[in-house]
C-alpha cells in the first residue's frame, strides 16, 4: 500500500477520504491548518500535521507540505478543498515524487473559472442561464436596467488573490439595480476579475458525481438533498442516493468528456419546472462523499486505484434509498427552520417530526459511527468551544 496525506482535515469530504482508506490498510497521514481536526481525529490517521494557512500564507503552506511529503515518503497527495487544489496545482513541479490525482492545470481552470465554462457549455449545446459575462470592476448600467430582479452576480473564480492573500468569493442575488451596483463596486470579487450578470433560476439543485480516468469515465452517482442548511439552499445535512436523471447525465457526460476528464468531478445543475440549466463544476470531492460510499460508489478508494495505475472496473449500479445525516448539521437545520419566520407553524411542526422520525434501517449517521467514534467526539468539542465561545463575547 501506498502512504497518502489528505489535506483540509476539518472537512467531512475528508474524513470520509480517511476512513475510506484506512479502512483498506491504507496508510493515511492527514493536515490542516488548525491544532487538531475532524478527519485527524480518525483512528483512521496514523499521523496528524498542522500546517500554515494557504489563504495568507501560501509560500509557506506549499513548502511545508512539499518538505512533509519529502520526509515521510508521501505518494499520494490528496487535497479535497479548490483553494488547497490550485494551489498545489500551480505548484506541481515541487511534487515531483508525490502523486496528485488531478488534471493539469488549464484543464481544472476550463471547469473552475465559470465565465470558461459558460462558454464551453455554449459550445457544447448545453443550456446554462441567460449570463453576460462582464469585465472586472466594470458596472453594467444599462444591462441592469434592462433586466428584471432577482439577478444573480456571479464571481468567475471561488478563490481570488488579493494584496498577497486568498479571499472566498460569493454568489450574490441582489433584488434592485441599485444593490447590484452597490455589490460590484464595494465587492472585491466583482472588482478584480471578471464576473457573470445571469438570470435567476428558480427550482432545486441537482448533481451528477463522476470520477475519470484519463477520460474513461468509471462511475457516476447522484443523491437527493432532503434538508439543506441554510433552509434556502446551501450545505447537505439529510441526503439520499437517486437513480441517475438521464439528461443530467448526458450533459456531464459530454462536458466531462470533451476536456478528457482526470480525476473525481461534482457537475452541478438547476432544475426548474423540468427544464435543466449547467451551474458549475466542482474539480474536487464533495461534502456528501460518505453517502456514496455508503451506497457502493467508494469513490476515494477508486481515486486510490486509479492513482496507482490499477486495472479498475467500471462501476453500472449503486444501492438507491440510503440516507445519511449529518447529525450536528441536521440540529442547526432544526433551529434554523423553528425560528424562521417565513414558516408557518404549521410547517415548523412538520420539520419536528421529521426530525425526531428519521428512516432507521436506511439512515447512516455521516459523523458519529460506532467503528470510529472519535470524530463526533471532536465535533461535541468544538461545538461546545464555539458556543462558549459566543457566549463569553
Amino acid at each position: 500500500m501506498k502512504s497518502v496525506l489528505i489535506l483540509d482535515a476539518n472537512t467531512r469530504s475528508a474524513l470520509a477520504v480517511t476512513r475510506s482508506l484506512g479502512k483498506r490498510g491504507v496508510r493515511v497521514f492527514t493536515a490542516d491548518e488548525s491544532v487538531s481536526s475532524l478527519a485527524g481525529s480518525s483512528r483512521f490517521s496514523c499521523r496528524y500535521f498542522q500546517y500554515p494557512s494557504a489563504r495568507i500564507e501560501q509560500d509557506k503552506f506549499i513548502s511545508a507540505i512539499s518538505e512533509f511529503c519529502l520526509e515521510h515518503q508521501i505518494d499520494i497527495l490528496i487535497p479535497v478543498t479548490e483553494l488547497t487544489s490550485g494551489s498545489l496545482l500551480i505548484h506541481r513541479h515541487l511534487f515531483e515524487k508525490t502523486l496528485l490525482p488531478f488534471a493539469d492545470l488549464e484543464t481544472v481552470n476550463t471547469l473552475a473559472d465559470k465565465c470558461k465554462l459558460v462558454e464551453l457549455a455554449k459550445n457544447l449545446d448545453i443550456p446554462v442561464p441567460l449570463s453576460l459575462e462582464m469585465n472586472a470592476g466594470l458596472v453594467p448600467n444599462k444591462e441592469l436596467a434592462n433586466r428584471e430582479f432577482p439577478q444573480v452576480l456571479k464571481p468567475g473564480l471561488s478563490w481570488l488573490k488579493i494584496d498577497g492573500s486568498w479571499i472566498n468569493t460569493s454568489v450574490r442575488a441582489p433584488g434592485s439595480q441599485c444593490e447590484a451596483i452597490s455589490l460590484i463596486e464595494k465587492d472585491p470579487a466583482f472588482q478584480n476579475h471578471n464576473y457573470l450578470l445571469q438570470e435567476y433560476v428558480a427550482g432545486h439543485g441537482e448533481g451528477i458525481f463522476a470520477i475519470y480516468n484519463y477520460g474513461e469515465p468509471i462511475a457516476f452517482f447522484a443523491h437527493k438533498r432532503l434538508r439543506e442548511k441554510p433552509l434556502d439552499g446551501g450545505v447537505s445535512v439529510l441526503s439520499e442516493s437517486v437513480d441517475i436523471n438521464p439528461t443530467l447525465l448526458k450533459y456531464a457526460k459530454k462536458i466531462l468528456d470533451h476536456v478528457n476528464w482526470h480525476g473525481v468531478a461534482m457537475v452541478e445543475f438547476r432544475v426548474d419546472e423540468g427544464r435543466i440549466y449547467l451551474m458549475e463544476v466542482n474539480t474536487r470531492f464533495w461534502g456528501s462523499l460518505q453517502l456514496a460510499i455508503d451506497s457502493g460508489v467508494d469513490f476515494p478508494w477508486l481515486l486510490y486505484q486509479v492513482t496507482c495505475g490499477e486495472k479498475v472496473e467500471k462501476i453500472n449500479e449503486y444501492k438507491k434509498g440510503t440516507r445519511l445525516r449529518w447529525l450536528f448539521g441536521d440540529i442547526k437545520w432544526l433551529f434554523l427552520a423553528l425560528t424562521e419566520k417565513k414558516w408557518s407553524f404549521g410547517q415548523k411542526i412538520t420539520a419536528v417530526i421529521s426530525f425526531l422520525t428519521p428512516h432507521p434501517f436506511s439512515t447512516r449517521f455521516e459523523i458519529n459511527r460506532l467503528s470510529d467514534l472519535n470524530p463526533f467526539y471532536w465535533e461535541i468539542r468544538r461545538n461546545i468551544s464555539r458556543m462558549t465561545n459566543r457566549d463569553a463575547t
